[in-house]
């Protein structure tokens, strides 16, 4: 016996989808982008693959292989720039989304367009993207080809344009309307620059179709270009005027060389009825294919239509509802046809058709009549693409709509569409916005889905770049970020072996090639051209055999058999038919009508006829050339014999009327096979039924059992037999009843209910029921007149409630025979009510309890009276009692339900199963088990509020008893399921799927099921196991005789289901032979696997071999077993290879020797490193010596440098006057600039989109809303309840608190004291639950941002009388010291900081230039400017525009962009700009100018001039079309440092370590400017701390009076200590308002704050938080630069800080009084100035998002009741947004 070999594999990947036979080793291939995918295009001569994503173009193979990859984005733009960037402001890095991509062959380029720098394009190069042919951003406006808004669809397509004679290459775009791009919808765009023009620019100013006004109104969206025979079509949807929102479809079409756009002419396309499927989602244009031509031609809609033709497929959905999507066809002639009927209406007829308008003007509001020209019709030809004196555009009328029927209809929004034809069908790719294909064949005669390819789990929908390979046998999909290539065939048609399987496909891709027996492609087939040689899957159809001649025989005869198979292809000369038999094999031949003749076997070789049959069915094969199997029925060899056992009391009926002619002998009784030659009386032939013998009319028909009794006959047909018939099996017999009387009646009253016919009695003595004359007299009970007194032996249940109304059966015997035998139930003493309809005779009643008393028994027996008087008393006794449910388990559940709760307590089994009901919160739970604890099932929960409030669990018992848990349960959201691994199985099952997500700890049951689409089977797994994030399955093995069935699979979890998508079923993989079969204890075994291709699996040998397995027995064969899953595959058998002994003599030198060898290489290695060591120390320590020589060097000149400013601190600002932001404006900046939406918020806009109409009613509800804020109850409830929400983050609750400041800043006392309510509530819960000195460091609730803005309104005249001029001396300080020194523009690094991380370093040489300048239009005086001769001209003109306009503030003063700076050595004058033609280059990286770049002198003259576009400031003195072409061609651009990261590589091997230290400086060297800066400005930081931190001068009264609450609450509260108490002011006052305008000096002063001045202020305000705190900072070498550079004067501010503090404690309190006519007065001041209106309706936003919760809370507050807070807020909403209330 062989010994086995368990092995375990992990295929990790099934092939899913081969190619066919060149790509069968070839596995789906799919390319993964990190961004969203925009765009997709395929070279048609290369096949590569061109992807056009955000911020990236991939460059692909044919199989999707990555080439290369060219980066777009992010860049540096804003939405109002013009570009250049670099000549904007505001701007920030901002994706680049991919708008257009275009093939341009005849180029080698790739046209790429993308939403960055208002849509310009640039040409890469096809084979290798990573270059860049052409990009200038430099040529203005009429090179803004795309859009850079993200929703505006782009489309384009090549084309040429004549001119002079010339052809030009061009591309036509199609582009919807975007509020910041150009007004041209439809534009020509040149490829070559050609006199004026250049590349991109639009060739074709057309106002007729490009005009401003109709943009906004009619909302474009294109969806397809395409051109055909000197046309091109454009496809969108647009509204039809200004009037209607809805969408319509319409395909526009131009001739290609129309130079005017005079042939503009739109038809609109309708689809489906009534135009349903009204907008366009995405198109395709491809001939139909035989099939579908002959069936749009036969249907009479589309015309004449030829294969050859064009038609344009389209997905439409509706624009209203995306329940449903459509796909129509209109072919390109029809629409042609219409086109031109409309073009000739309007030429020749005034625009009508058949007496109608059909003809529309688009796009002009002009109404007067348009179609006047009265052009001759035989000459309109000459006018088929328009003239300039004829209308145009010209649309068609909706009367006049091309109509097409909707010819597929899916469930959802289908967003692709791809078409193929295969053997003359057509076939549709429809993608859905699930990330589904579905396949759709037979398209107008019976549109059939006959395959889809699953999508994502992710549900990423396929966007429009659905396309084929240049073979058309690949489909390449893509999804949001996934472009995949899969194989067109819905399966490998090669991995089906046998007809009907390949049929079952219905893939129009596969067919059977009969003669081959292959499921393969017709073009695969080498006979597929002959009748019946290639059978097509969709037709269902395979080689069948019709009949046989005879068609059957007895199995005691052989003879020939004609076989009748009338699809069989014509069979050749060089084929051999063969039929197959089981074991015999004979020559088969076929005739000039196509039967096939064969022999059959002799009547020895045919099997035994089946126990039950009266034949045997053998299966007869026709096979064709030895192996292809043809057809196969199976031939019936009958039995004559056997047909008597069908019924063996009818012998003679079984064997004359069975269907095979068999005949009957009355004298032996045997049933033959028709023998003419055997004749006579005695033999019944086949069909004579009435010669038969037989019996009938029996009497009588009833007869009981255990009595004698005669039986008489009618006979038929027995004069043969001469009365011995009762002894032949040949007579019929008629059936007769035989009964008992005592079954099933076992007492009086069921033996009395018996039917009278059987005449039972009961027999008193006998105690039985039996029949009347077998009861003797003397056994009858001559004083019984009636039944025994009833018997009592069951009362189910025994236990009930003691308020009755549940149901109790009470069994046993002679309890009546009818239901009103019943008189009267008692239980306990109680009446029980009769059910009657329950009553079954004599054994069971059923009543239903009556309630009971408490003064009453609660314990007795049950007794039932019957008609009579008889009455039966229970020795069972019943109890009342009350359940008493106390705790459910588990306590949470998933939405859907499904969870086995669990319901503990005393006397629950009270009752039965069915008198329980159970319910959660409402929510039926079904009983599963009844007993001491109760088991059951919850149903699913349909409220929206999850999760839900703890719900009541609700037990009744019967009619009147119901008991409550209260709060027990909680349903909470379904789990998610984010993905799972693998996505395919094997049929036998067994494979490991961990299916990954959330919430799967709510789940108690998880199942995996698998359903037969058409077939009601299923098959189901159990988890393995499962944690919160993931549960491990077993794929379930699936009968594979449903293998040509789709399977879908689901995951089952409780009573929520999801389908588990994508997740395919393969066929069981087959193992060829072991190419090896000898092997040894470490072999690996070569295993070849197939699964539609071949895979080769090398497995690692771990044998279990038996301990008594002798080493000499090594040989002995073992089963190699392969077990995958459920699987089980016997490979084939191998055995160890015999292993010998080895020499002695031969393994001493063979270990000796190596050792000796590896000994004497480790010697010499050792010496050798040793010497190389000592070279190396010598080398590094002279390297050393000239890196120090370095150093010395430059700390002397950084000395030098330190000493030079630290003379120049003495320099004095001018102080001039300081521009203070009013009132609103500082509170705006204060309160929301750091919103989300910035300088745009609302709050400081002060606009609200409110109709006209509703403004007054809004207004009013507003003023009510106000005065419910005014409500301390309402605001409280109002505050809490949001922040107990969890969506009410951080962000929400700063922006809240800064509205509700403005709302009610007209009653500041009012909200001082919600203020102080808040932070009362907020020390308690610090103190008491969390650590106290954590409060108010950041802003984590309401009342903290509250305080801040307190805070800021309070200390607005503060900082306008005391504080604010040190501050804006310290900001023009810091900002005049800066821009002493160099400032890198790019990398915002300035000589001169306090920052370590903003310094530059690097020794820039520069010098100092006064500039004598000239404003344009004011005036002759010159106005003398400092500069650097290294600043960029932007930086130029920022420091000319503050010395101009420095008596303005920054808002009114001209901006950079704004202005133009010109430079007058002489007669002539140059526009200096930072980036020109002149612009210095190295490598791939351009310099910014500066005034050194164009040679500035000191006093030089300089003119400022406004302009109106910036992009005037470029392309001034460019005259030649080569010059332009040499604009910048990256934005690799620096100014004085380029980036250490992109140093071009220095090409030498080997160099001097001192060249190499000079080329870089070491950046710590350069630390002590920030000592020389720090010196500089350390005046003016201690006057401003001095300004802050002065408790001697003017302290605000609402810093004493807030210090002062904090102080006294801190007495009040226990663990607050005095370092506490000093955080709670620090977080309060420093920390929460100084810091913050401290780092945003922009916030109270009106001036422009730089990256660099920014760097600053961040030391200085880390400065002031580090003085403010009590712990001590150690310092060490590895401190930050920042901490050691104030790290002395830490301690003085420090000290200031407590003096402060203290100072404020000594001063005389402020009363509340005072504090509140202070804030009467502040809120008088500067209420009316402020968008109180706004803010109160951006409040109403949070309130009536969180409606149902601030509405539950007021309903539970009493305060709240009392002052009908609920019923006010009720009216608001009702008036505000008609909420639907409960007025």
């Amino acid at each position: 016996m062989a010994s086995w070999v368990s092995l375990s594999i992990l295929l990790i990947c099934f092939l899913a989808s081969q190619g066919q036979e060149e790509n069968r080793d070839m596995p789906i291939r799919e390319f993964t982008s990190e961004t969203p995918i925009n765009n997709v295009v395929q070279d048609p001569h290369t096949g590569r693959i061109y992807l056009g994503a955000v911020n990236t173009i991939f460059q692909l193979g044919p199989s999707l292989q990555l080439e290369a990859r060219a980066e777009t984005g992010p860049r540096e733009d804003a939405r109002t720039c013009t570009p250049p960037a670099s000549a904007c402001q505001d701007t920030k890095p901002m994706p680049n989304l991919n708008k257009l991509l275009l093939v341009y062959p005849s180029n080698g380029s790739l046209i790429v367009c993308g939403s960055r720098y208002r849509g310009i394009c640039s040409l890469l190069n096809l084979t290798n993207v990573e270059q860049q042919l052409y990009y200038s951003d430099s040529k203005g406006e009429r090179t803004y080809v795309a859009s850079i808004e993200d929703n505006v669809n782009v489309v384009g397509v090549m084309s040429t344009y004549a001119k002079d004679g010339q052809n030009f290459s061009v591309f036509l775009v199609g582009k919807g309307y975007g509020s910041a791009d150009s007004t041209k919808l439809i534009s020509t765009r040149i490829l070559q620059d050609y006199r004026d023009w250049v590349v991109f620019e639009s060739i074709i100013e057309a106002s007729t179709v490009q005009t401003t006004p109709f943009v906004p109104k009619y909302l474009h969206d294109f969806r397809h270009a395409f051109k055909e025979d000197g046309f091109v079509y454009f496809l969108f949807s647009r509204t039809l005027d200004g009037t209607d929102n809805k969408n319509l479809t319409f395909v526009s079409r131009l001739c290609e060389d129309d130079p005017h756009y005079y042939s503009h002419t739109e038809l609109q396309l309708n689809c489906g009825t009534n135009n349903r499927y009204n907008k366009v989602q995405a198109a395709y244009v491809a001939s139909p294919g035989k099939e579908l031509a002959r069936g749009m031609t036969e249907s009479g809609q589309y015309g004449k239509v030829n294969p050859w033709n064009k038609v344009l497929f389209m997905v439409a959905s509706p624009d209203d509802d995306g329940t449903d999507s459509a796909l129509c066809m209109y072919p390109l002639n029809t629409i042609n046809e219409r086109l031109v009927d409309i073009i000739s209406a309007c030429y020749s007829d005034s625009g009508k058709i058949a007496g109608r308008a059909a003809v529309d003007i688009p796009y002009s509001s002009k109404t007067d009549e348009f179609c006047t020209s009265k052009i001759a019709k035989d000459t309109l030809k000459n006018f088929q693409c328009g003239a300039d004196f004829l209308p145009s555009p010209l649309a068609s009328k909706p009367e006049f709509a091309l109509q097409a029927k909707a010819e597929v209809v899916k469930k959802g929004l289908l967003t692709a569409v791809a078409i193929a034809v295969e053997n003359d069908h057509t076939i549709a790719f429809l993608g859905s916005n699930q990330g589904e294909v579905f396949k759709v064949a037979h398209l107008t005669t019976n549109p059939e889905e006959y395959s889809q390819i699953p999508g994502d789990t992710a549900g990423e929908k396929v966007n429009k770049n659905l396309f084929f390979d240049l073979s058309h046998s690949h489909l390449y999909i893509t999804t949001e970020k996934k472009l995949s290539k899969q194989t067109v065939p819905v399966q490998m048609c090669h991995l089906k072996t046998d007809c009907k399987s390949c049929v079952g496909l219905r893939d129009p891709y596969c067919g059977w090639c009969v003669l081959e027996g292959r499921c393969t492609r017709r073009s695969e087939c080498r006979r597929a051209e002959e009748k019946y040689g290639w059978l097509w899957s969709p037709r269902q159809q395979c080689v069948k055999i019709v009949s046989f001649y005879p068609p059957n025989l007895s199995c005691k005869k052989t003879q020939q058999v004609e076989i009748n198979i009338p699809t069989l292809p014509s069979i050749g000369s060089s084929d051999r038919l063969r039929c197959v038999i089981q074991s015999f094999d004979s020559e088969g031949t076929m005739s000039e009508s196509g039967q096939v003749t064969c022999a059959l076997p002799l009547p020895s070789a045919i099997p035994p006829t089946p126990e039950g049959q009266d034949f045997v069915a053998v299966p007869i094969k026709i096979f064709v050339n030895e192996t292809v199997e043809l057809a196969t029925r199976d031939f019936q060899f009958y039995n004559c014999a056997a047909t008597v056992r069908r019924a063996e009391n009818t012998p003679c009926m079984s064997c004359v009327t069975s269907p095979w002619g068999c005949q009957w002998n009355t004298r032996d009784h045997t049933c033959s096979d028709i023998d003419d030659t055997v004749a006579g009386p005695h033999i019944i032939k086949h069909r004579q039924v009435t010669k038969c013998p037989k019996f009938e009319n029996p009497d009588p028909v009833l007869i009981p059992v255990g009595f004698k009794t005669t039986i008489s006959f009618e006979g038929i047909n027995l004069d043969l037999y001469q009365k011995t018939c009762f002894f032949s099996p040949a007579c019929v017999l008629h059936p007769v009843t035989l009964y008992n009387c005592s079954v099933g009646r076992e007492d009086c009253s069921l033996c009395k209910n018996a039917d009278q016919k059987y005449t039972c009695v009961w027999c008193a003595k006998r105690k039985a029921c039996v029949y009347n004359k077998l009861c003797t007299p003397d056994q009858h009970d001559s004083n019984d007149t009636g039944c025994p007194d009833p018997q009592i032996t069951d009362i189910i249940p025994r236990f009930g409630p003691t308020q009755g109304g549940i149901s109790i059966t009470i069994r046993g015997s002679n309890l009546g025979i009818h239901k009103k035998d019943i008189k009267s139930i008692s239980v306990v003493g109680q009446p029980c009510i009769h059910q009657e309809e329950k009553y079954s005779v004599s054994t069971s009643v059923v009543c239903e309890i009556s309630p009971v008393g408490r003064d009453q028994d609660l314990w007795g027996q049950v007794e039932v009276e019957v008609e009579g008087g008889k009455k039966g008393t229970s020795s069972i006794y019943f109890t009342y009692r009350d359940p008493i449910p106390q705790e459910v388990s588990p306590a949470r559940g998933p939405k859907a339900g499904g969870t086995l709760i669990t319901i503990s307590g005393t006397h629950l089994d009270t009752g039965t199963k069915d008198d329980v009901q159970v319910t959660v919160g409402g929510v039926d739970c079904t009983v599963e088990q009844f007993g001491p604890k109760i088991t059951c099932r919850t149903g699913e929960y349909r409220a929206e509020k999850l999760p839900s409030d703890f719900l009541t669990v609700t037990v009744k018992y019967g009619k009147r008893t119901t008991t409550h848990i209260h709060r027990a349960f909680v349903f909470l959201e379904n789990p998610i399921l984010q993905d799972h691994q693998p996505r395919s199985s094997f049929v036998c099952g067994g494979r490991t799927i961990m299916v990954t997500g959330s919430g799967f700890d709510l789940i108690q049951t998880a199942i995996i099921k698998v359903q037969v689409d058409g077939a009601p089977v299923e098959f189901l797994q159990q988890a393995e196991s499962k944690n919160d994030t993931a549960i491990k399955f077993l794929s379930p093995m699936v009968n594979t005789s449903y293998e040509t069935q789709r399977y879908k699979t689901y995951i089952k979890l409780d009573n929520w289901e999801k389908q588990l998508s994508p997740f395919e079923y393969h066929p069981d993989p087959t193992f060829y032979d072991l190419p090896k079969r000898v092997i040894t204890e470490t072999s690996i075994i070569i295993v070849t696997v197939s699964t539609g291709c071949h895979i080769t699996v090398y497995l690692t040998l771990q044998p279990k071999r038996s301990r008594r397995h002798r080493r000499d027995t090594s040989s002995e064969p073992l089963d190699l077993v392969i077990k995958f899953g459920n699987g089980e595959w016997v490979v084939g058998s191998v055995h160890y290879e015999r292993k010998y002994e080895v020499p002695l003599y031969i393994i001493i030198p063979a270990v000796i020797v190596p050792m000796l060898l590896i000994i004497a290489i480790s010697v010499y290695c050792y010496r050798r490193k040793s010497q190389q060591a000592e070279r190396e120390y010598e080398k590094v320590k002279h390297q050393l010596e000239n890196l120090e020589e370095s150093v010395r060097d430059r700390c002397k000149k950084e000395f030098t440098d330190l000493m030079i400013e630290m003379e120049d601190h003495t320099n004095d600002l001018s102080e001039g006057r300081i521009p203070f932001l009013d009132y609103k404006t500082y509170t705006d900046r204060v309160f929301f600039l750091p919103s989300k939406d910035g300088a745009n918020d609302v709050m400081i806009t002060g606009k609200l989109d409110i109709p006209e109409s509703r403004r007054a009613t809004v207004t009013q509800a507003l003023n009510q809303f106000s005065n419910l804020l005014n409500s301390k109850t309402f605001l409280i409830n109002f505050i809490r309840t949001l922040e107990g929400r969890p969506d009410f983050n951080a962000r929400a609750k700063v922006y809240f608190a800064s509205l509700l400041t403005v709302a009610l800043h007209g009653k500041l006392e009012y909200y001082t004291d919600i203020m102080r309510t808040l932070l009362l509530e907020l020390m308690e819960e610090y103190v008491h639950s969390k650590n106290p000195k954590l409060m108010l460091r950041r802003s984590e609730t309401v009342v903290e941002r509250m305080l801040c803005n307190w805070m800021s309104i309070c200390l607005y005249q503060f900082l306008k009388d005391s504080a604010g001029e040190p501050l804006y001396k310290l900001f023009r300080a810091i900002k005049h010291q800066i821009e002493k020194g160099p400032v890198d523009a790019r990398v915002k690094k300035a000589k001169y900081t306090l920052n370590d991380t903003g310094l530059l370093g690097d020794d820039v040489e520069y010098c100092v230039l006064t500039l004598q300048v000239l404003v344009h239009g004011e005036g002759p005086d010159v106005t003398p400017v400092k500069v650097l001769n290294c600043d960029t001209i932007s930086q130029v003109k920022e420091k000319i525009i503050e010395q101009v306009y420095r008596n303005l503030p920054y808002s009114l003063r001209p901006k950079v962009d704004s202005v133009t700076l010109e430079w007058r050595p002489g007669s002539t004058g140059q526009i200096l700009s930072d980036l020109d033609l002149t612009s210095q280059k190295e490598g791939r990286w351009r310099r910014i100018n500066t005034l050194a770049h164009y040679n500035v002198r000191d006093n030089a003259t300089l003119v400022l001039s406004r302009v109106l576009h910036t992009q005037q400031n470029y392309d001034q003195n460019q005259e030649n079309h080569e010059e332009r072409n040499a604009l910048l061609e990256d934005d690799k651009v620096f100014h004085l440092v380029r980036p250490a990261d992109e140093l071009d590589e220095i090409k030498s091997k080997r160099g001097s370590m001192k060249d190499k230290s000079m080329t870089k400086a070491i950046t710590e060297i350069y630390l002590t400017r920030l000592l020389s800066v720090k010196g500089t400005l350390q005046q003016f930081v201690d006057d401003f701390f001095r300004s802050v931190l002065c408790s001697g001068a003017v302290v605000p009264p609402a810093v004493k009076y807030f210090f002062d609450f904090l102080d006294e609450q801190a007495l009040k509260l226990d663990n607050v200590d005095e370092e506490t108490i000093h955080i709670w002011k620090t977080n309060s006052l420093p920390l929460r308002f100084w810091v913050n305008i401290l780092k945003n000096p922009h916030f109270i002063f009106d001036v422009h704050v730089t990256e660099v001045v920014d760097a600053s202020l961040s030391v200085i305000a880390q400065t002031f938080m580090d003085a403010c705190t009590k712990s001590e900072h150690k310092l060490s070498r590895d401190s930050p630069s920042n901490k050691l550079l104030y790290a002395k004067e830490i301690s003085t501010y420090k000290k200031m800080v407590d003096d402060y503090y203290k100072g404020i404690r000594q001063m005389v309190s402020v009363s509340d009084q005072d504090m509140n006519t202070h804030l009467a007065e502040v809120s008088r001041s500067h209420t009316d100035k402020l968008n109180t209106q706004v803010a109160l309706h951006q409040l109403y936003q949070y309130a009536s998002k969180y409606y149902d919760g601030i509405i539950a809370s007021l309903d539970d507050d009493p305060a709240a009741q009392s002052k009908q807070l609920t019923l006010r807020l009720q009216q608001i909403a009702a008036a505000l947004e008609n909420k639907v209330t409960d007025l």
